[in-house]
């Protein structure tokens, strides 16, 4: 039997609408869960309740990344704080060694919930961090190979 070696968790893309559109250094919170309902009925002999599945529910994605010049997520965040949310689709793959497409997430209706900006130090080397955090309404594998 061949060996099947796991992906590394450092090679990845993140695409809005079908677009990359910056390299992310971090890409966290992808998950979804299902509340667990409890229930019972006078004629049940067992003594203990059902577990009835509930709603489905999905992680908020927090993307991180070094800053650009490029603004287009936080005009994407600004409007949302104005009210005006925007919605988008988002698709994370993890990719091989080579390169290669192994395993794509695909997320629907994001939009930003939140934005922090970097921690600022005159003695640090370090490269300045932006983060965006995305709420979305439903997750689904495109690709899994």
């Amino acid at each position: 039997m061949a060996r099947v070696d796991p992906y590394a968790g450092y090679n990845f893309s993140v695409e809005l609408d079908g677009i990359t559109r910056a390299g992310f250094r971090e890409c966290s919170g992808l998950e979804t869960s299902q509340d667990a309902g409890e229930y019972r009925e006078g004629t049940d002999r067992n003594l203990a309740v059902r577990k009835i599945p509930g709603l489905n529910t999905y992680g908020d994605i927090t993307l991180s990344r070094g800053f650009t010049s490029d603004r287009k997520l936080w005009e994407w965040r600004e409007k949302a704080m104005k009210g005006a949310v925007e919605r988008h689709d988002i698709s994370i793959t993890l990719l091989d060694d080579l390169g290669n497409a192994r395993i794509t997430w695909n997320l629907f209706d994001c939009w930003p919930k939140s934005w922090s900006g970097p921690s600022l130090s005159a003695s640090s080397n370090e490269v300045a961090i932006e983060q965006l955090t995305l709420a979305c309404e439903r997750v689904e594998v495109d690709q899994w190979s």
